[in-house]
């Protein structure tokens, strides 16, 4: 095979290390120089993907996530989001043991890159993150894309709170 046959090689990759004695190569990991981007800064507030924790039981610790994608949060209200859940619910596939709850109020569970509750649940630390005036907007809440918000009767929150007893574990 002649010089000419072979395919140039690229000058800014890294020559390939020589093989060891096993006959592999050694690992040589490839970092990307350019700085990754937050998932919050690759999508905008008018095209965000919530996902939203519909809670069933807090002692038993049953949840199921709803993804909810392409929303704009500039001018979807909390009421309008529990209202397109509450929708959802009713006919999404997965769903149907949580079709009979008393969905009545949400929670900032925890903003994409924010802090993370040790509740596997819910977050029992700021009440101040339940939102409780429904004609606000997302954006006015603080939410942004790939933010989780919690889904819930409000009795069974409180009553769980007031004895945060896990059943199940």
């Amino acid at each position: 095979m002649s010089s000419s046959d072979q395919p140039e090689s690229d000058p800014s990759t890294p020559p390939a290390p020589p093989p060891q004695s096993n006959g592999f190569h050694a690992f040589q990991p490839v970092y990307d120089e350019a700085p990754s981007a937050l998932s919050t800064e690759l999508r905008p507030r008018t095209n965000a993907t919530l996902t939203v924790r519909i809670v069933k039981s807090f002692e038993y610790r049953t949840f199921k996530a709803m993804v909810l994608p392409d929303l704009n949060l500039e001018t979807l209200t909390v009421g309008q989001l529990m209202d397109l859940v509450r929708e959802r619910l009713k006919t999404a596939p997965g769903f149907k043991p949580f079709r009979a709850l008393q969905l009545d109020t949400m929670k900032v569970y925890t903003v994409a890159h924010g802090h993370k509750t040790t509740n596997l649940i819910i977050n029992l630390e700021n009440d101040e993150w339940i939102l409780d005036d429904p004609s606000k907007t997302l954006a006015e809440i603080g939410a942004e894309n790939e933010t989780e918000l919690s889904m819930f009767n409000r009795a069974a929150y409180e009553a769980f709170k007031a004895n945060p007893e896990i059943k199940w574990e």
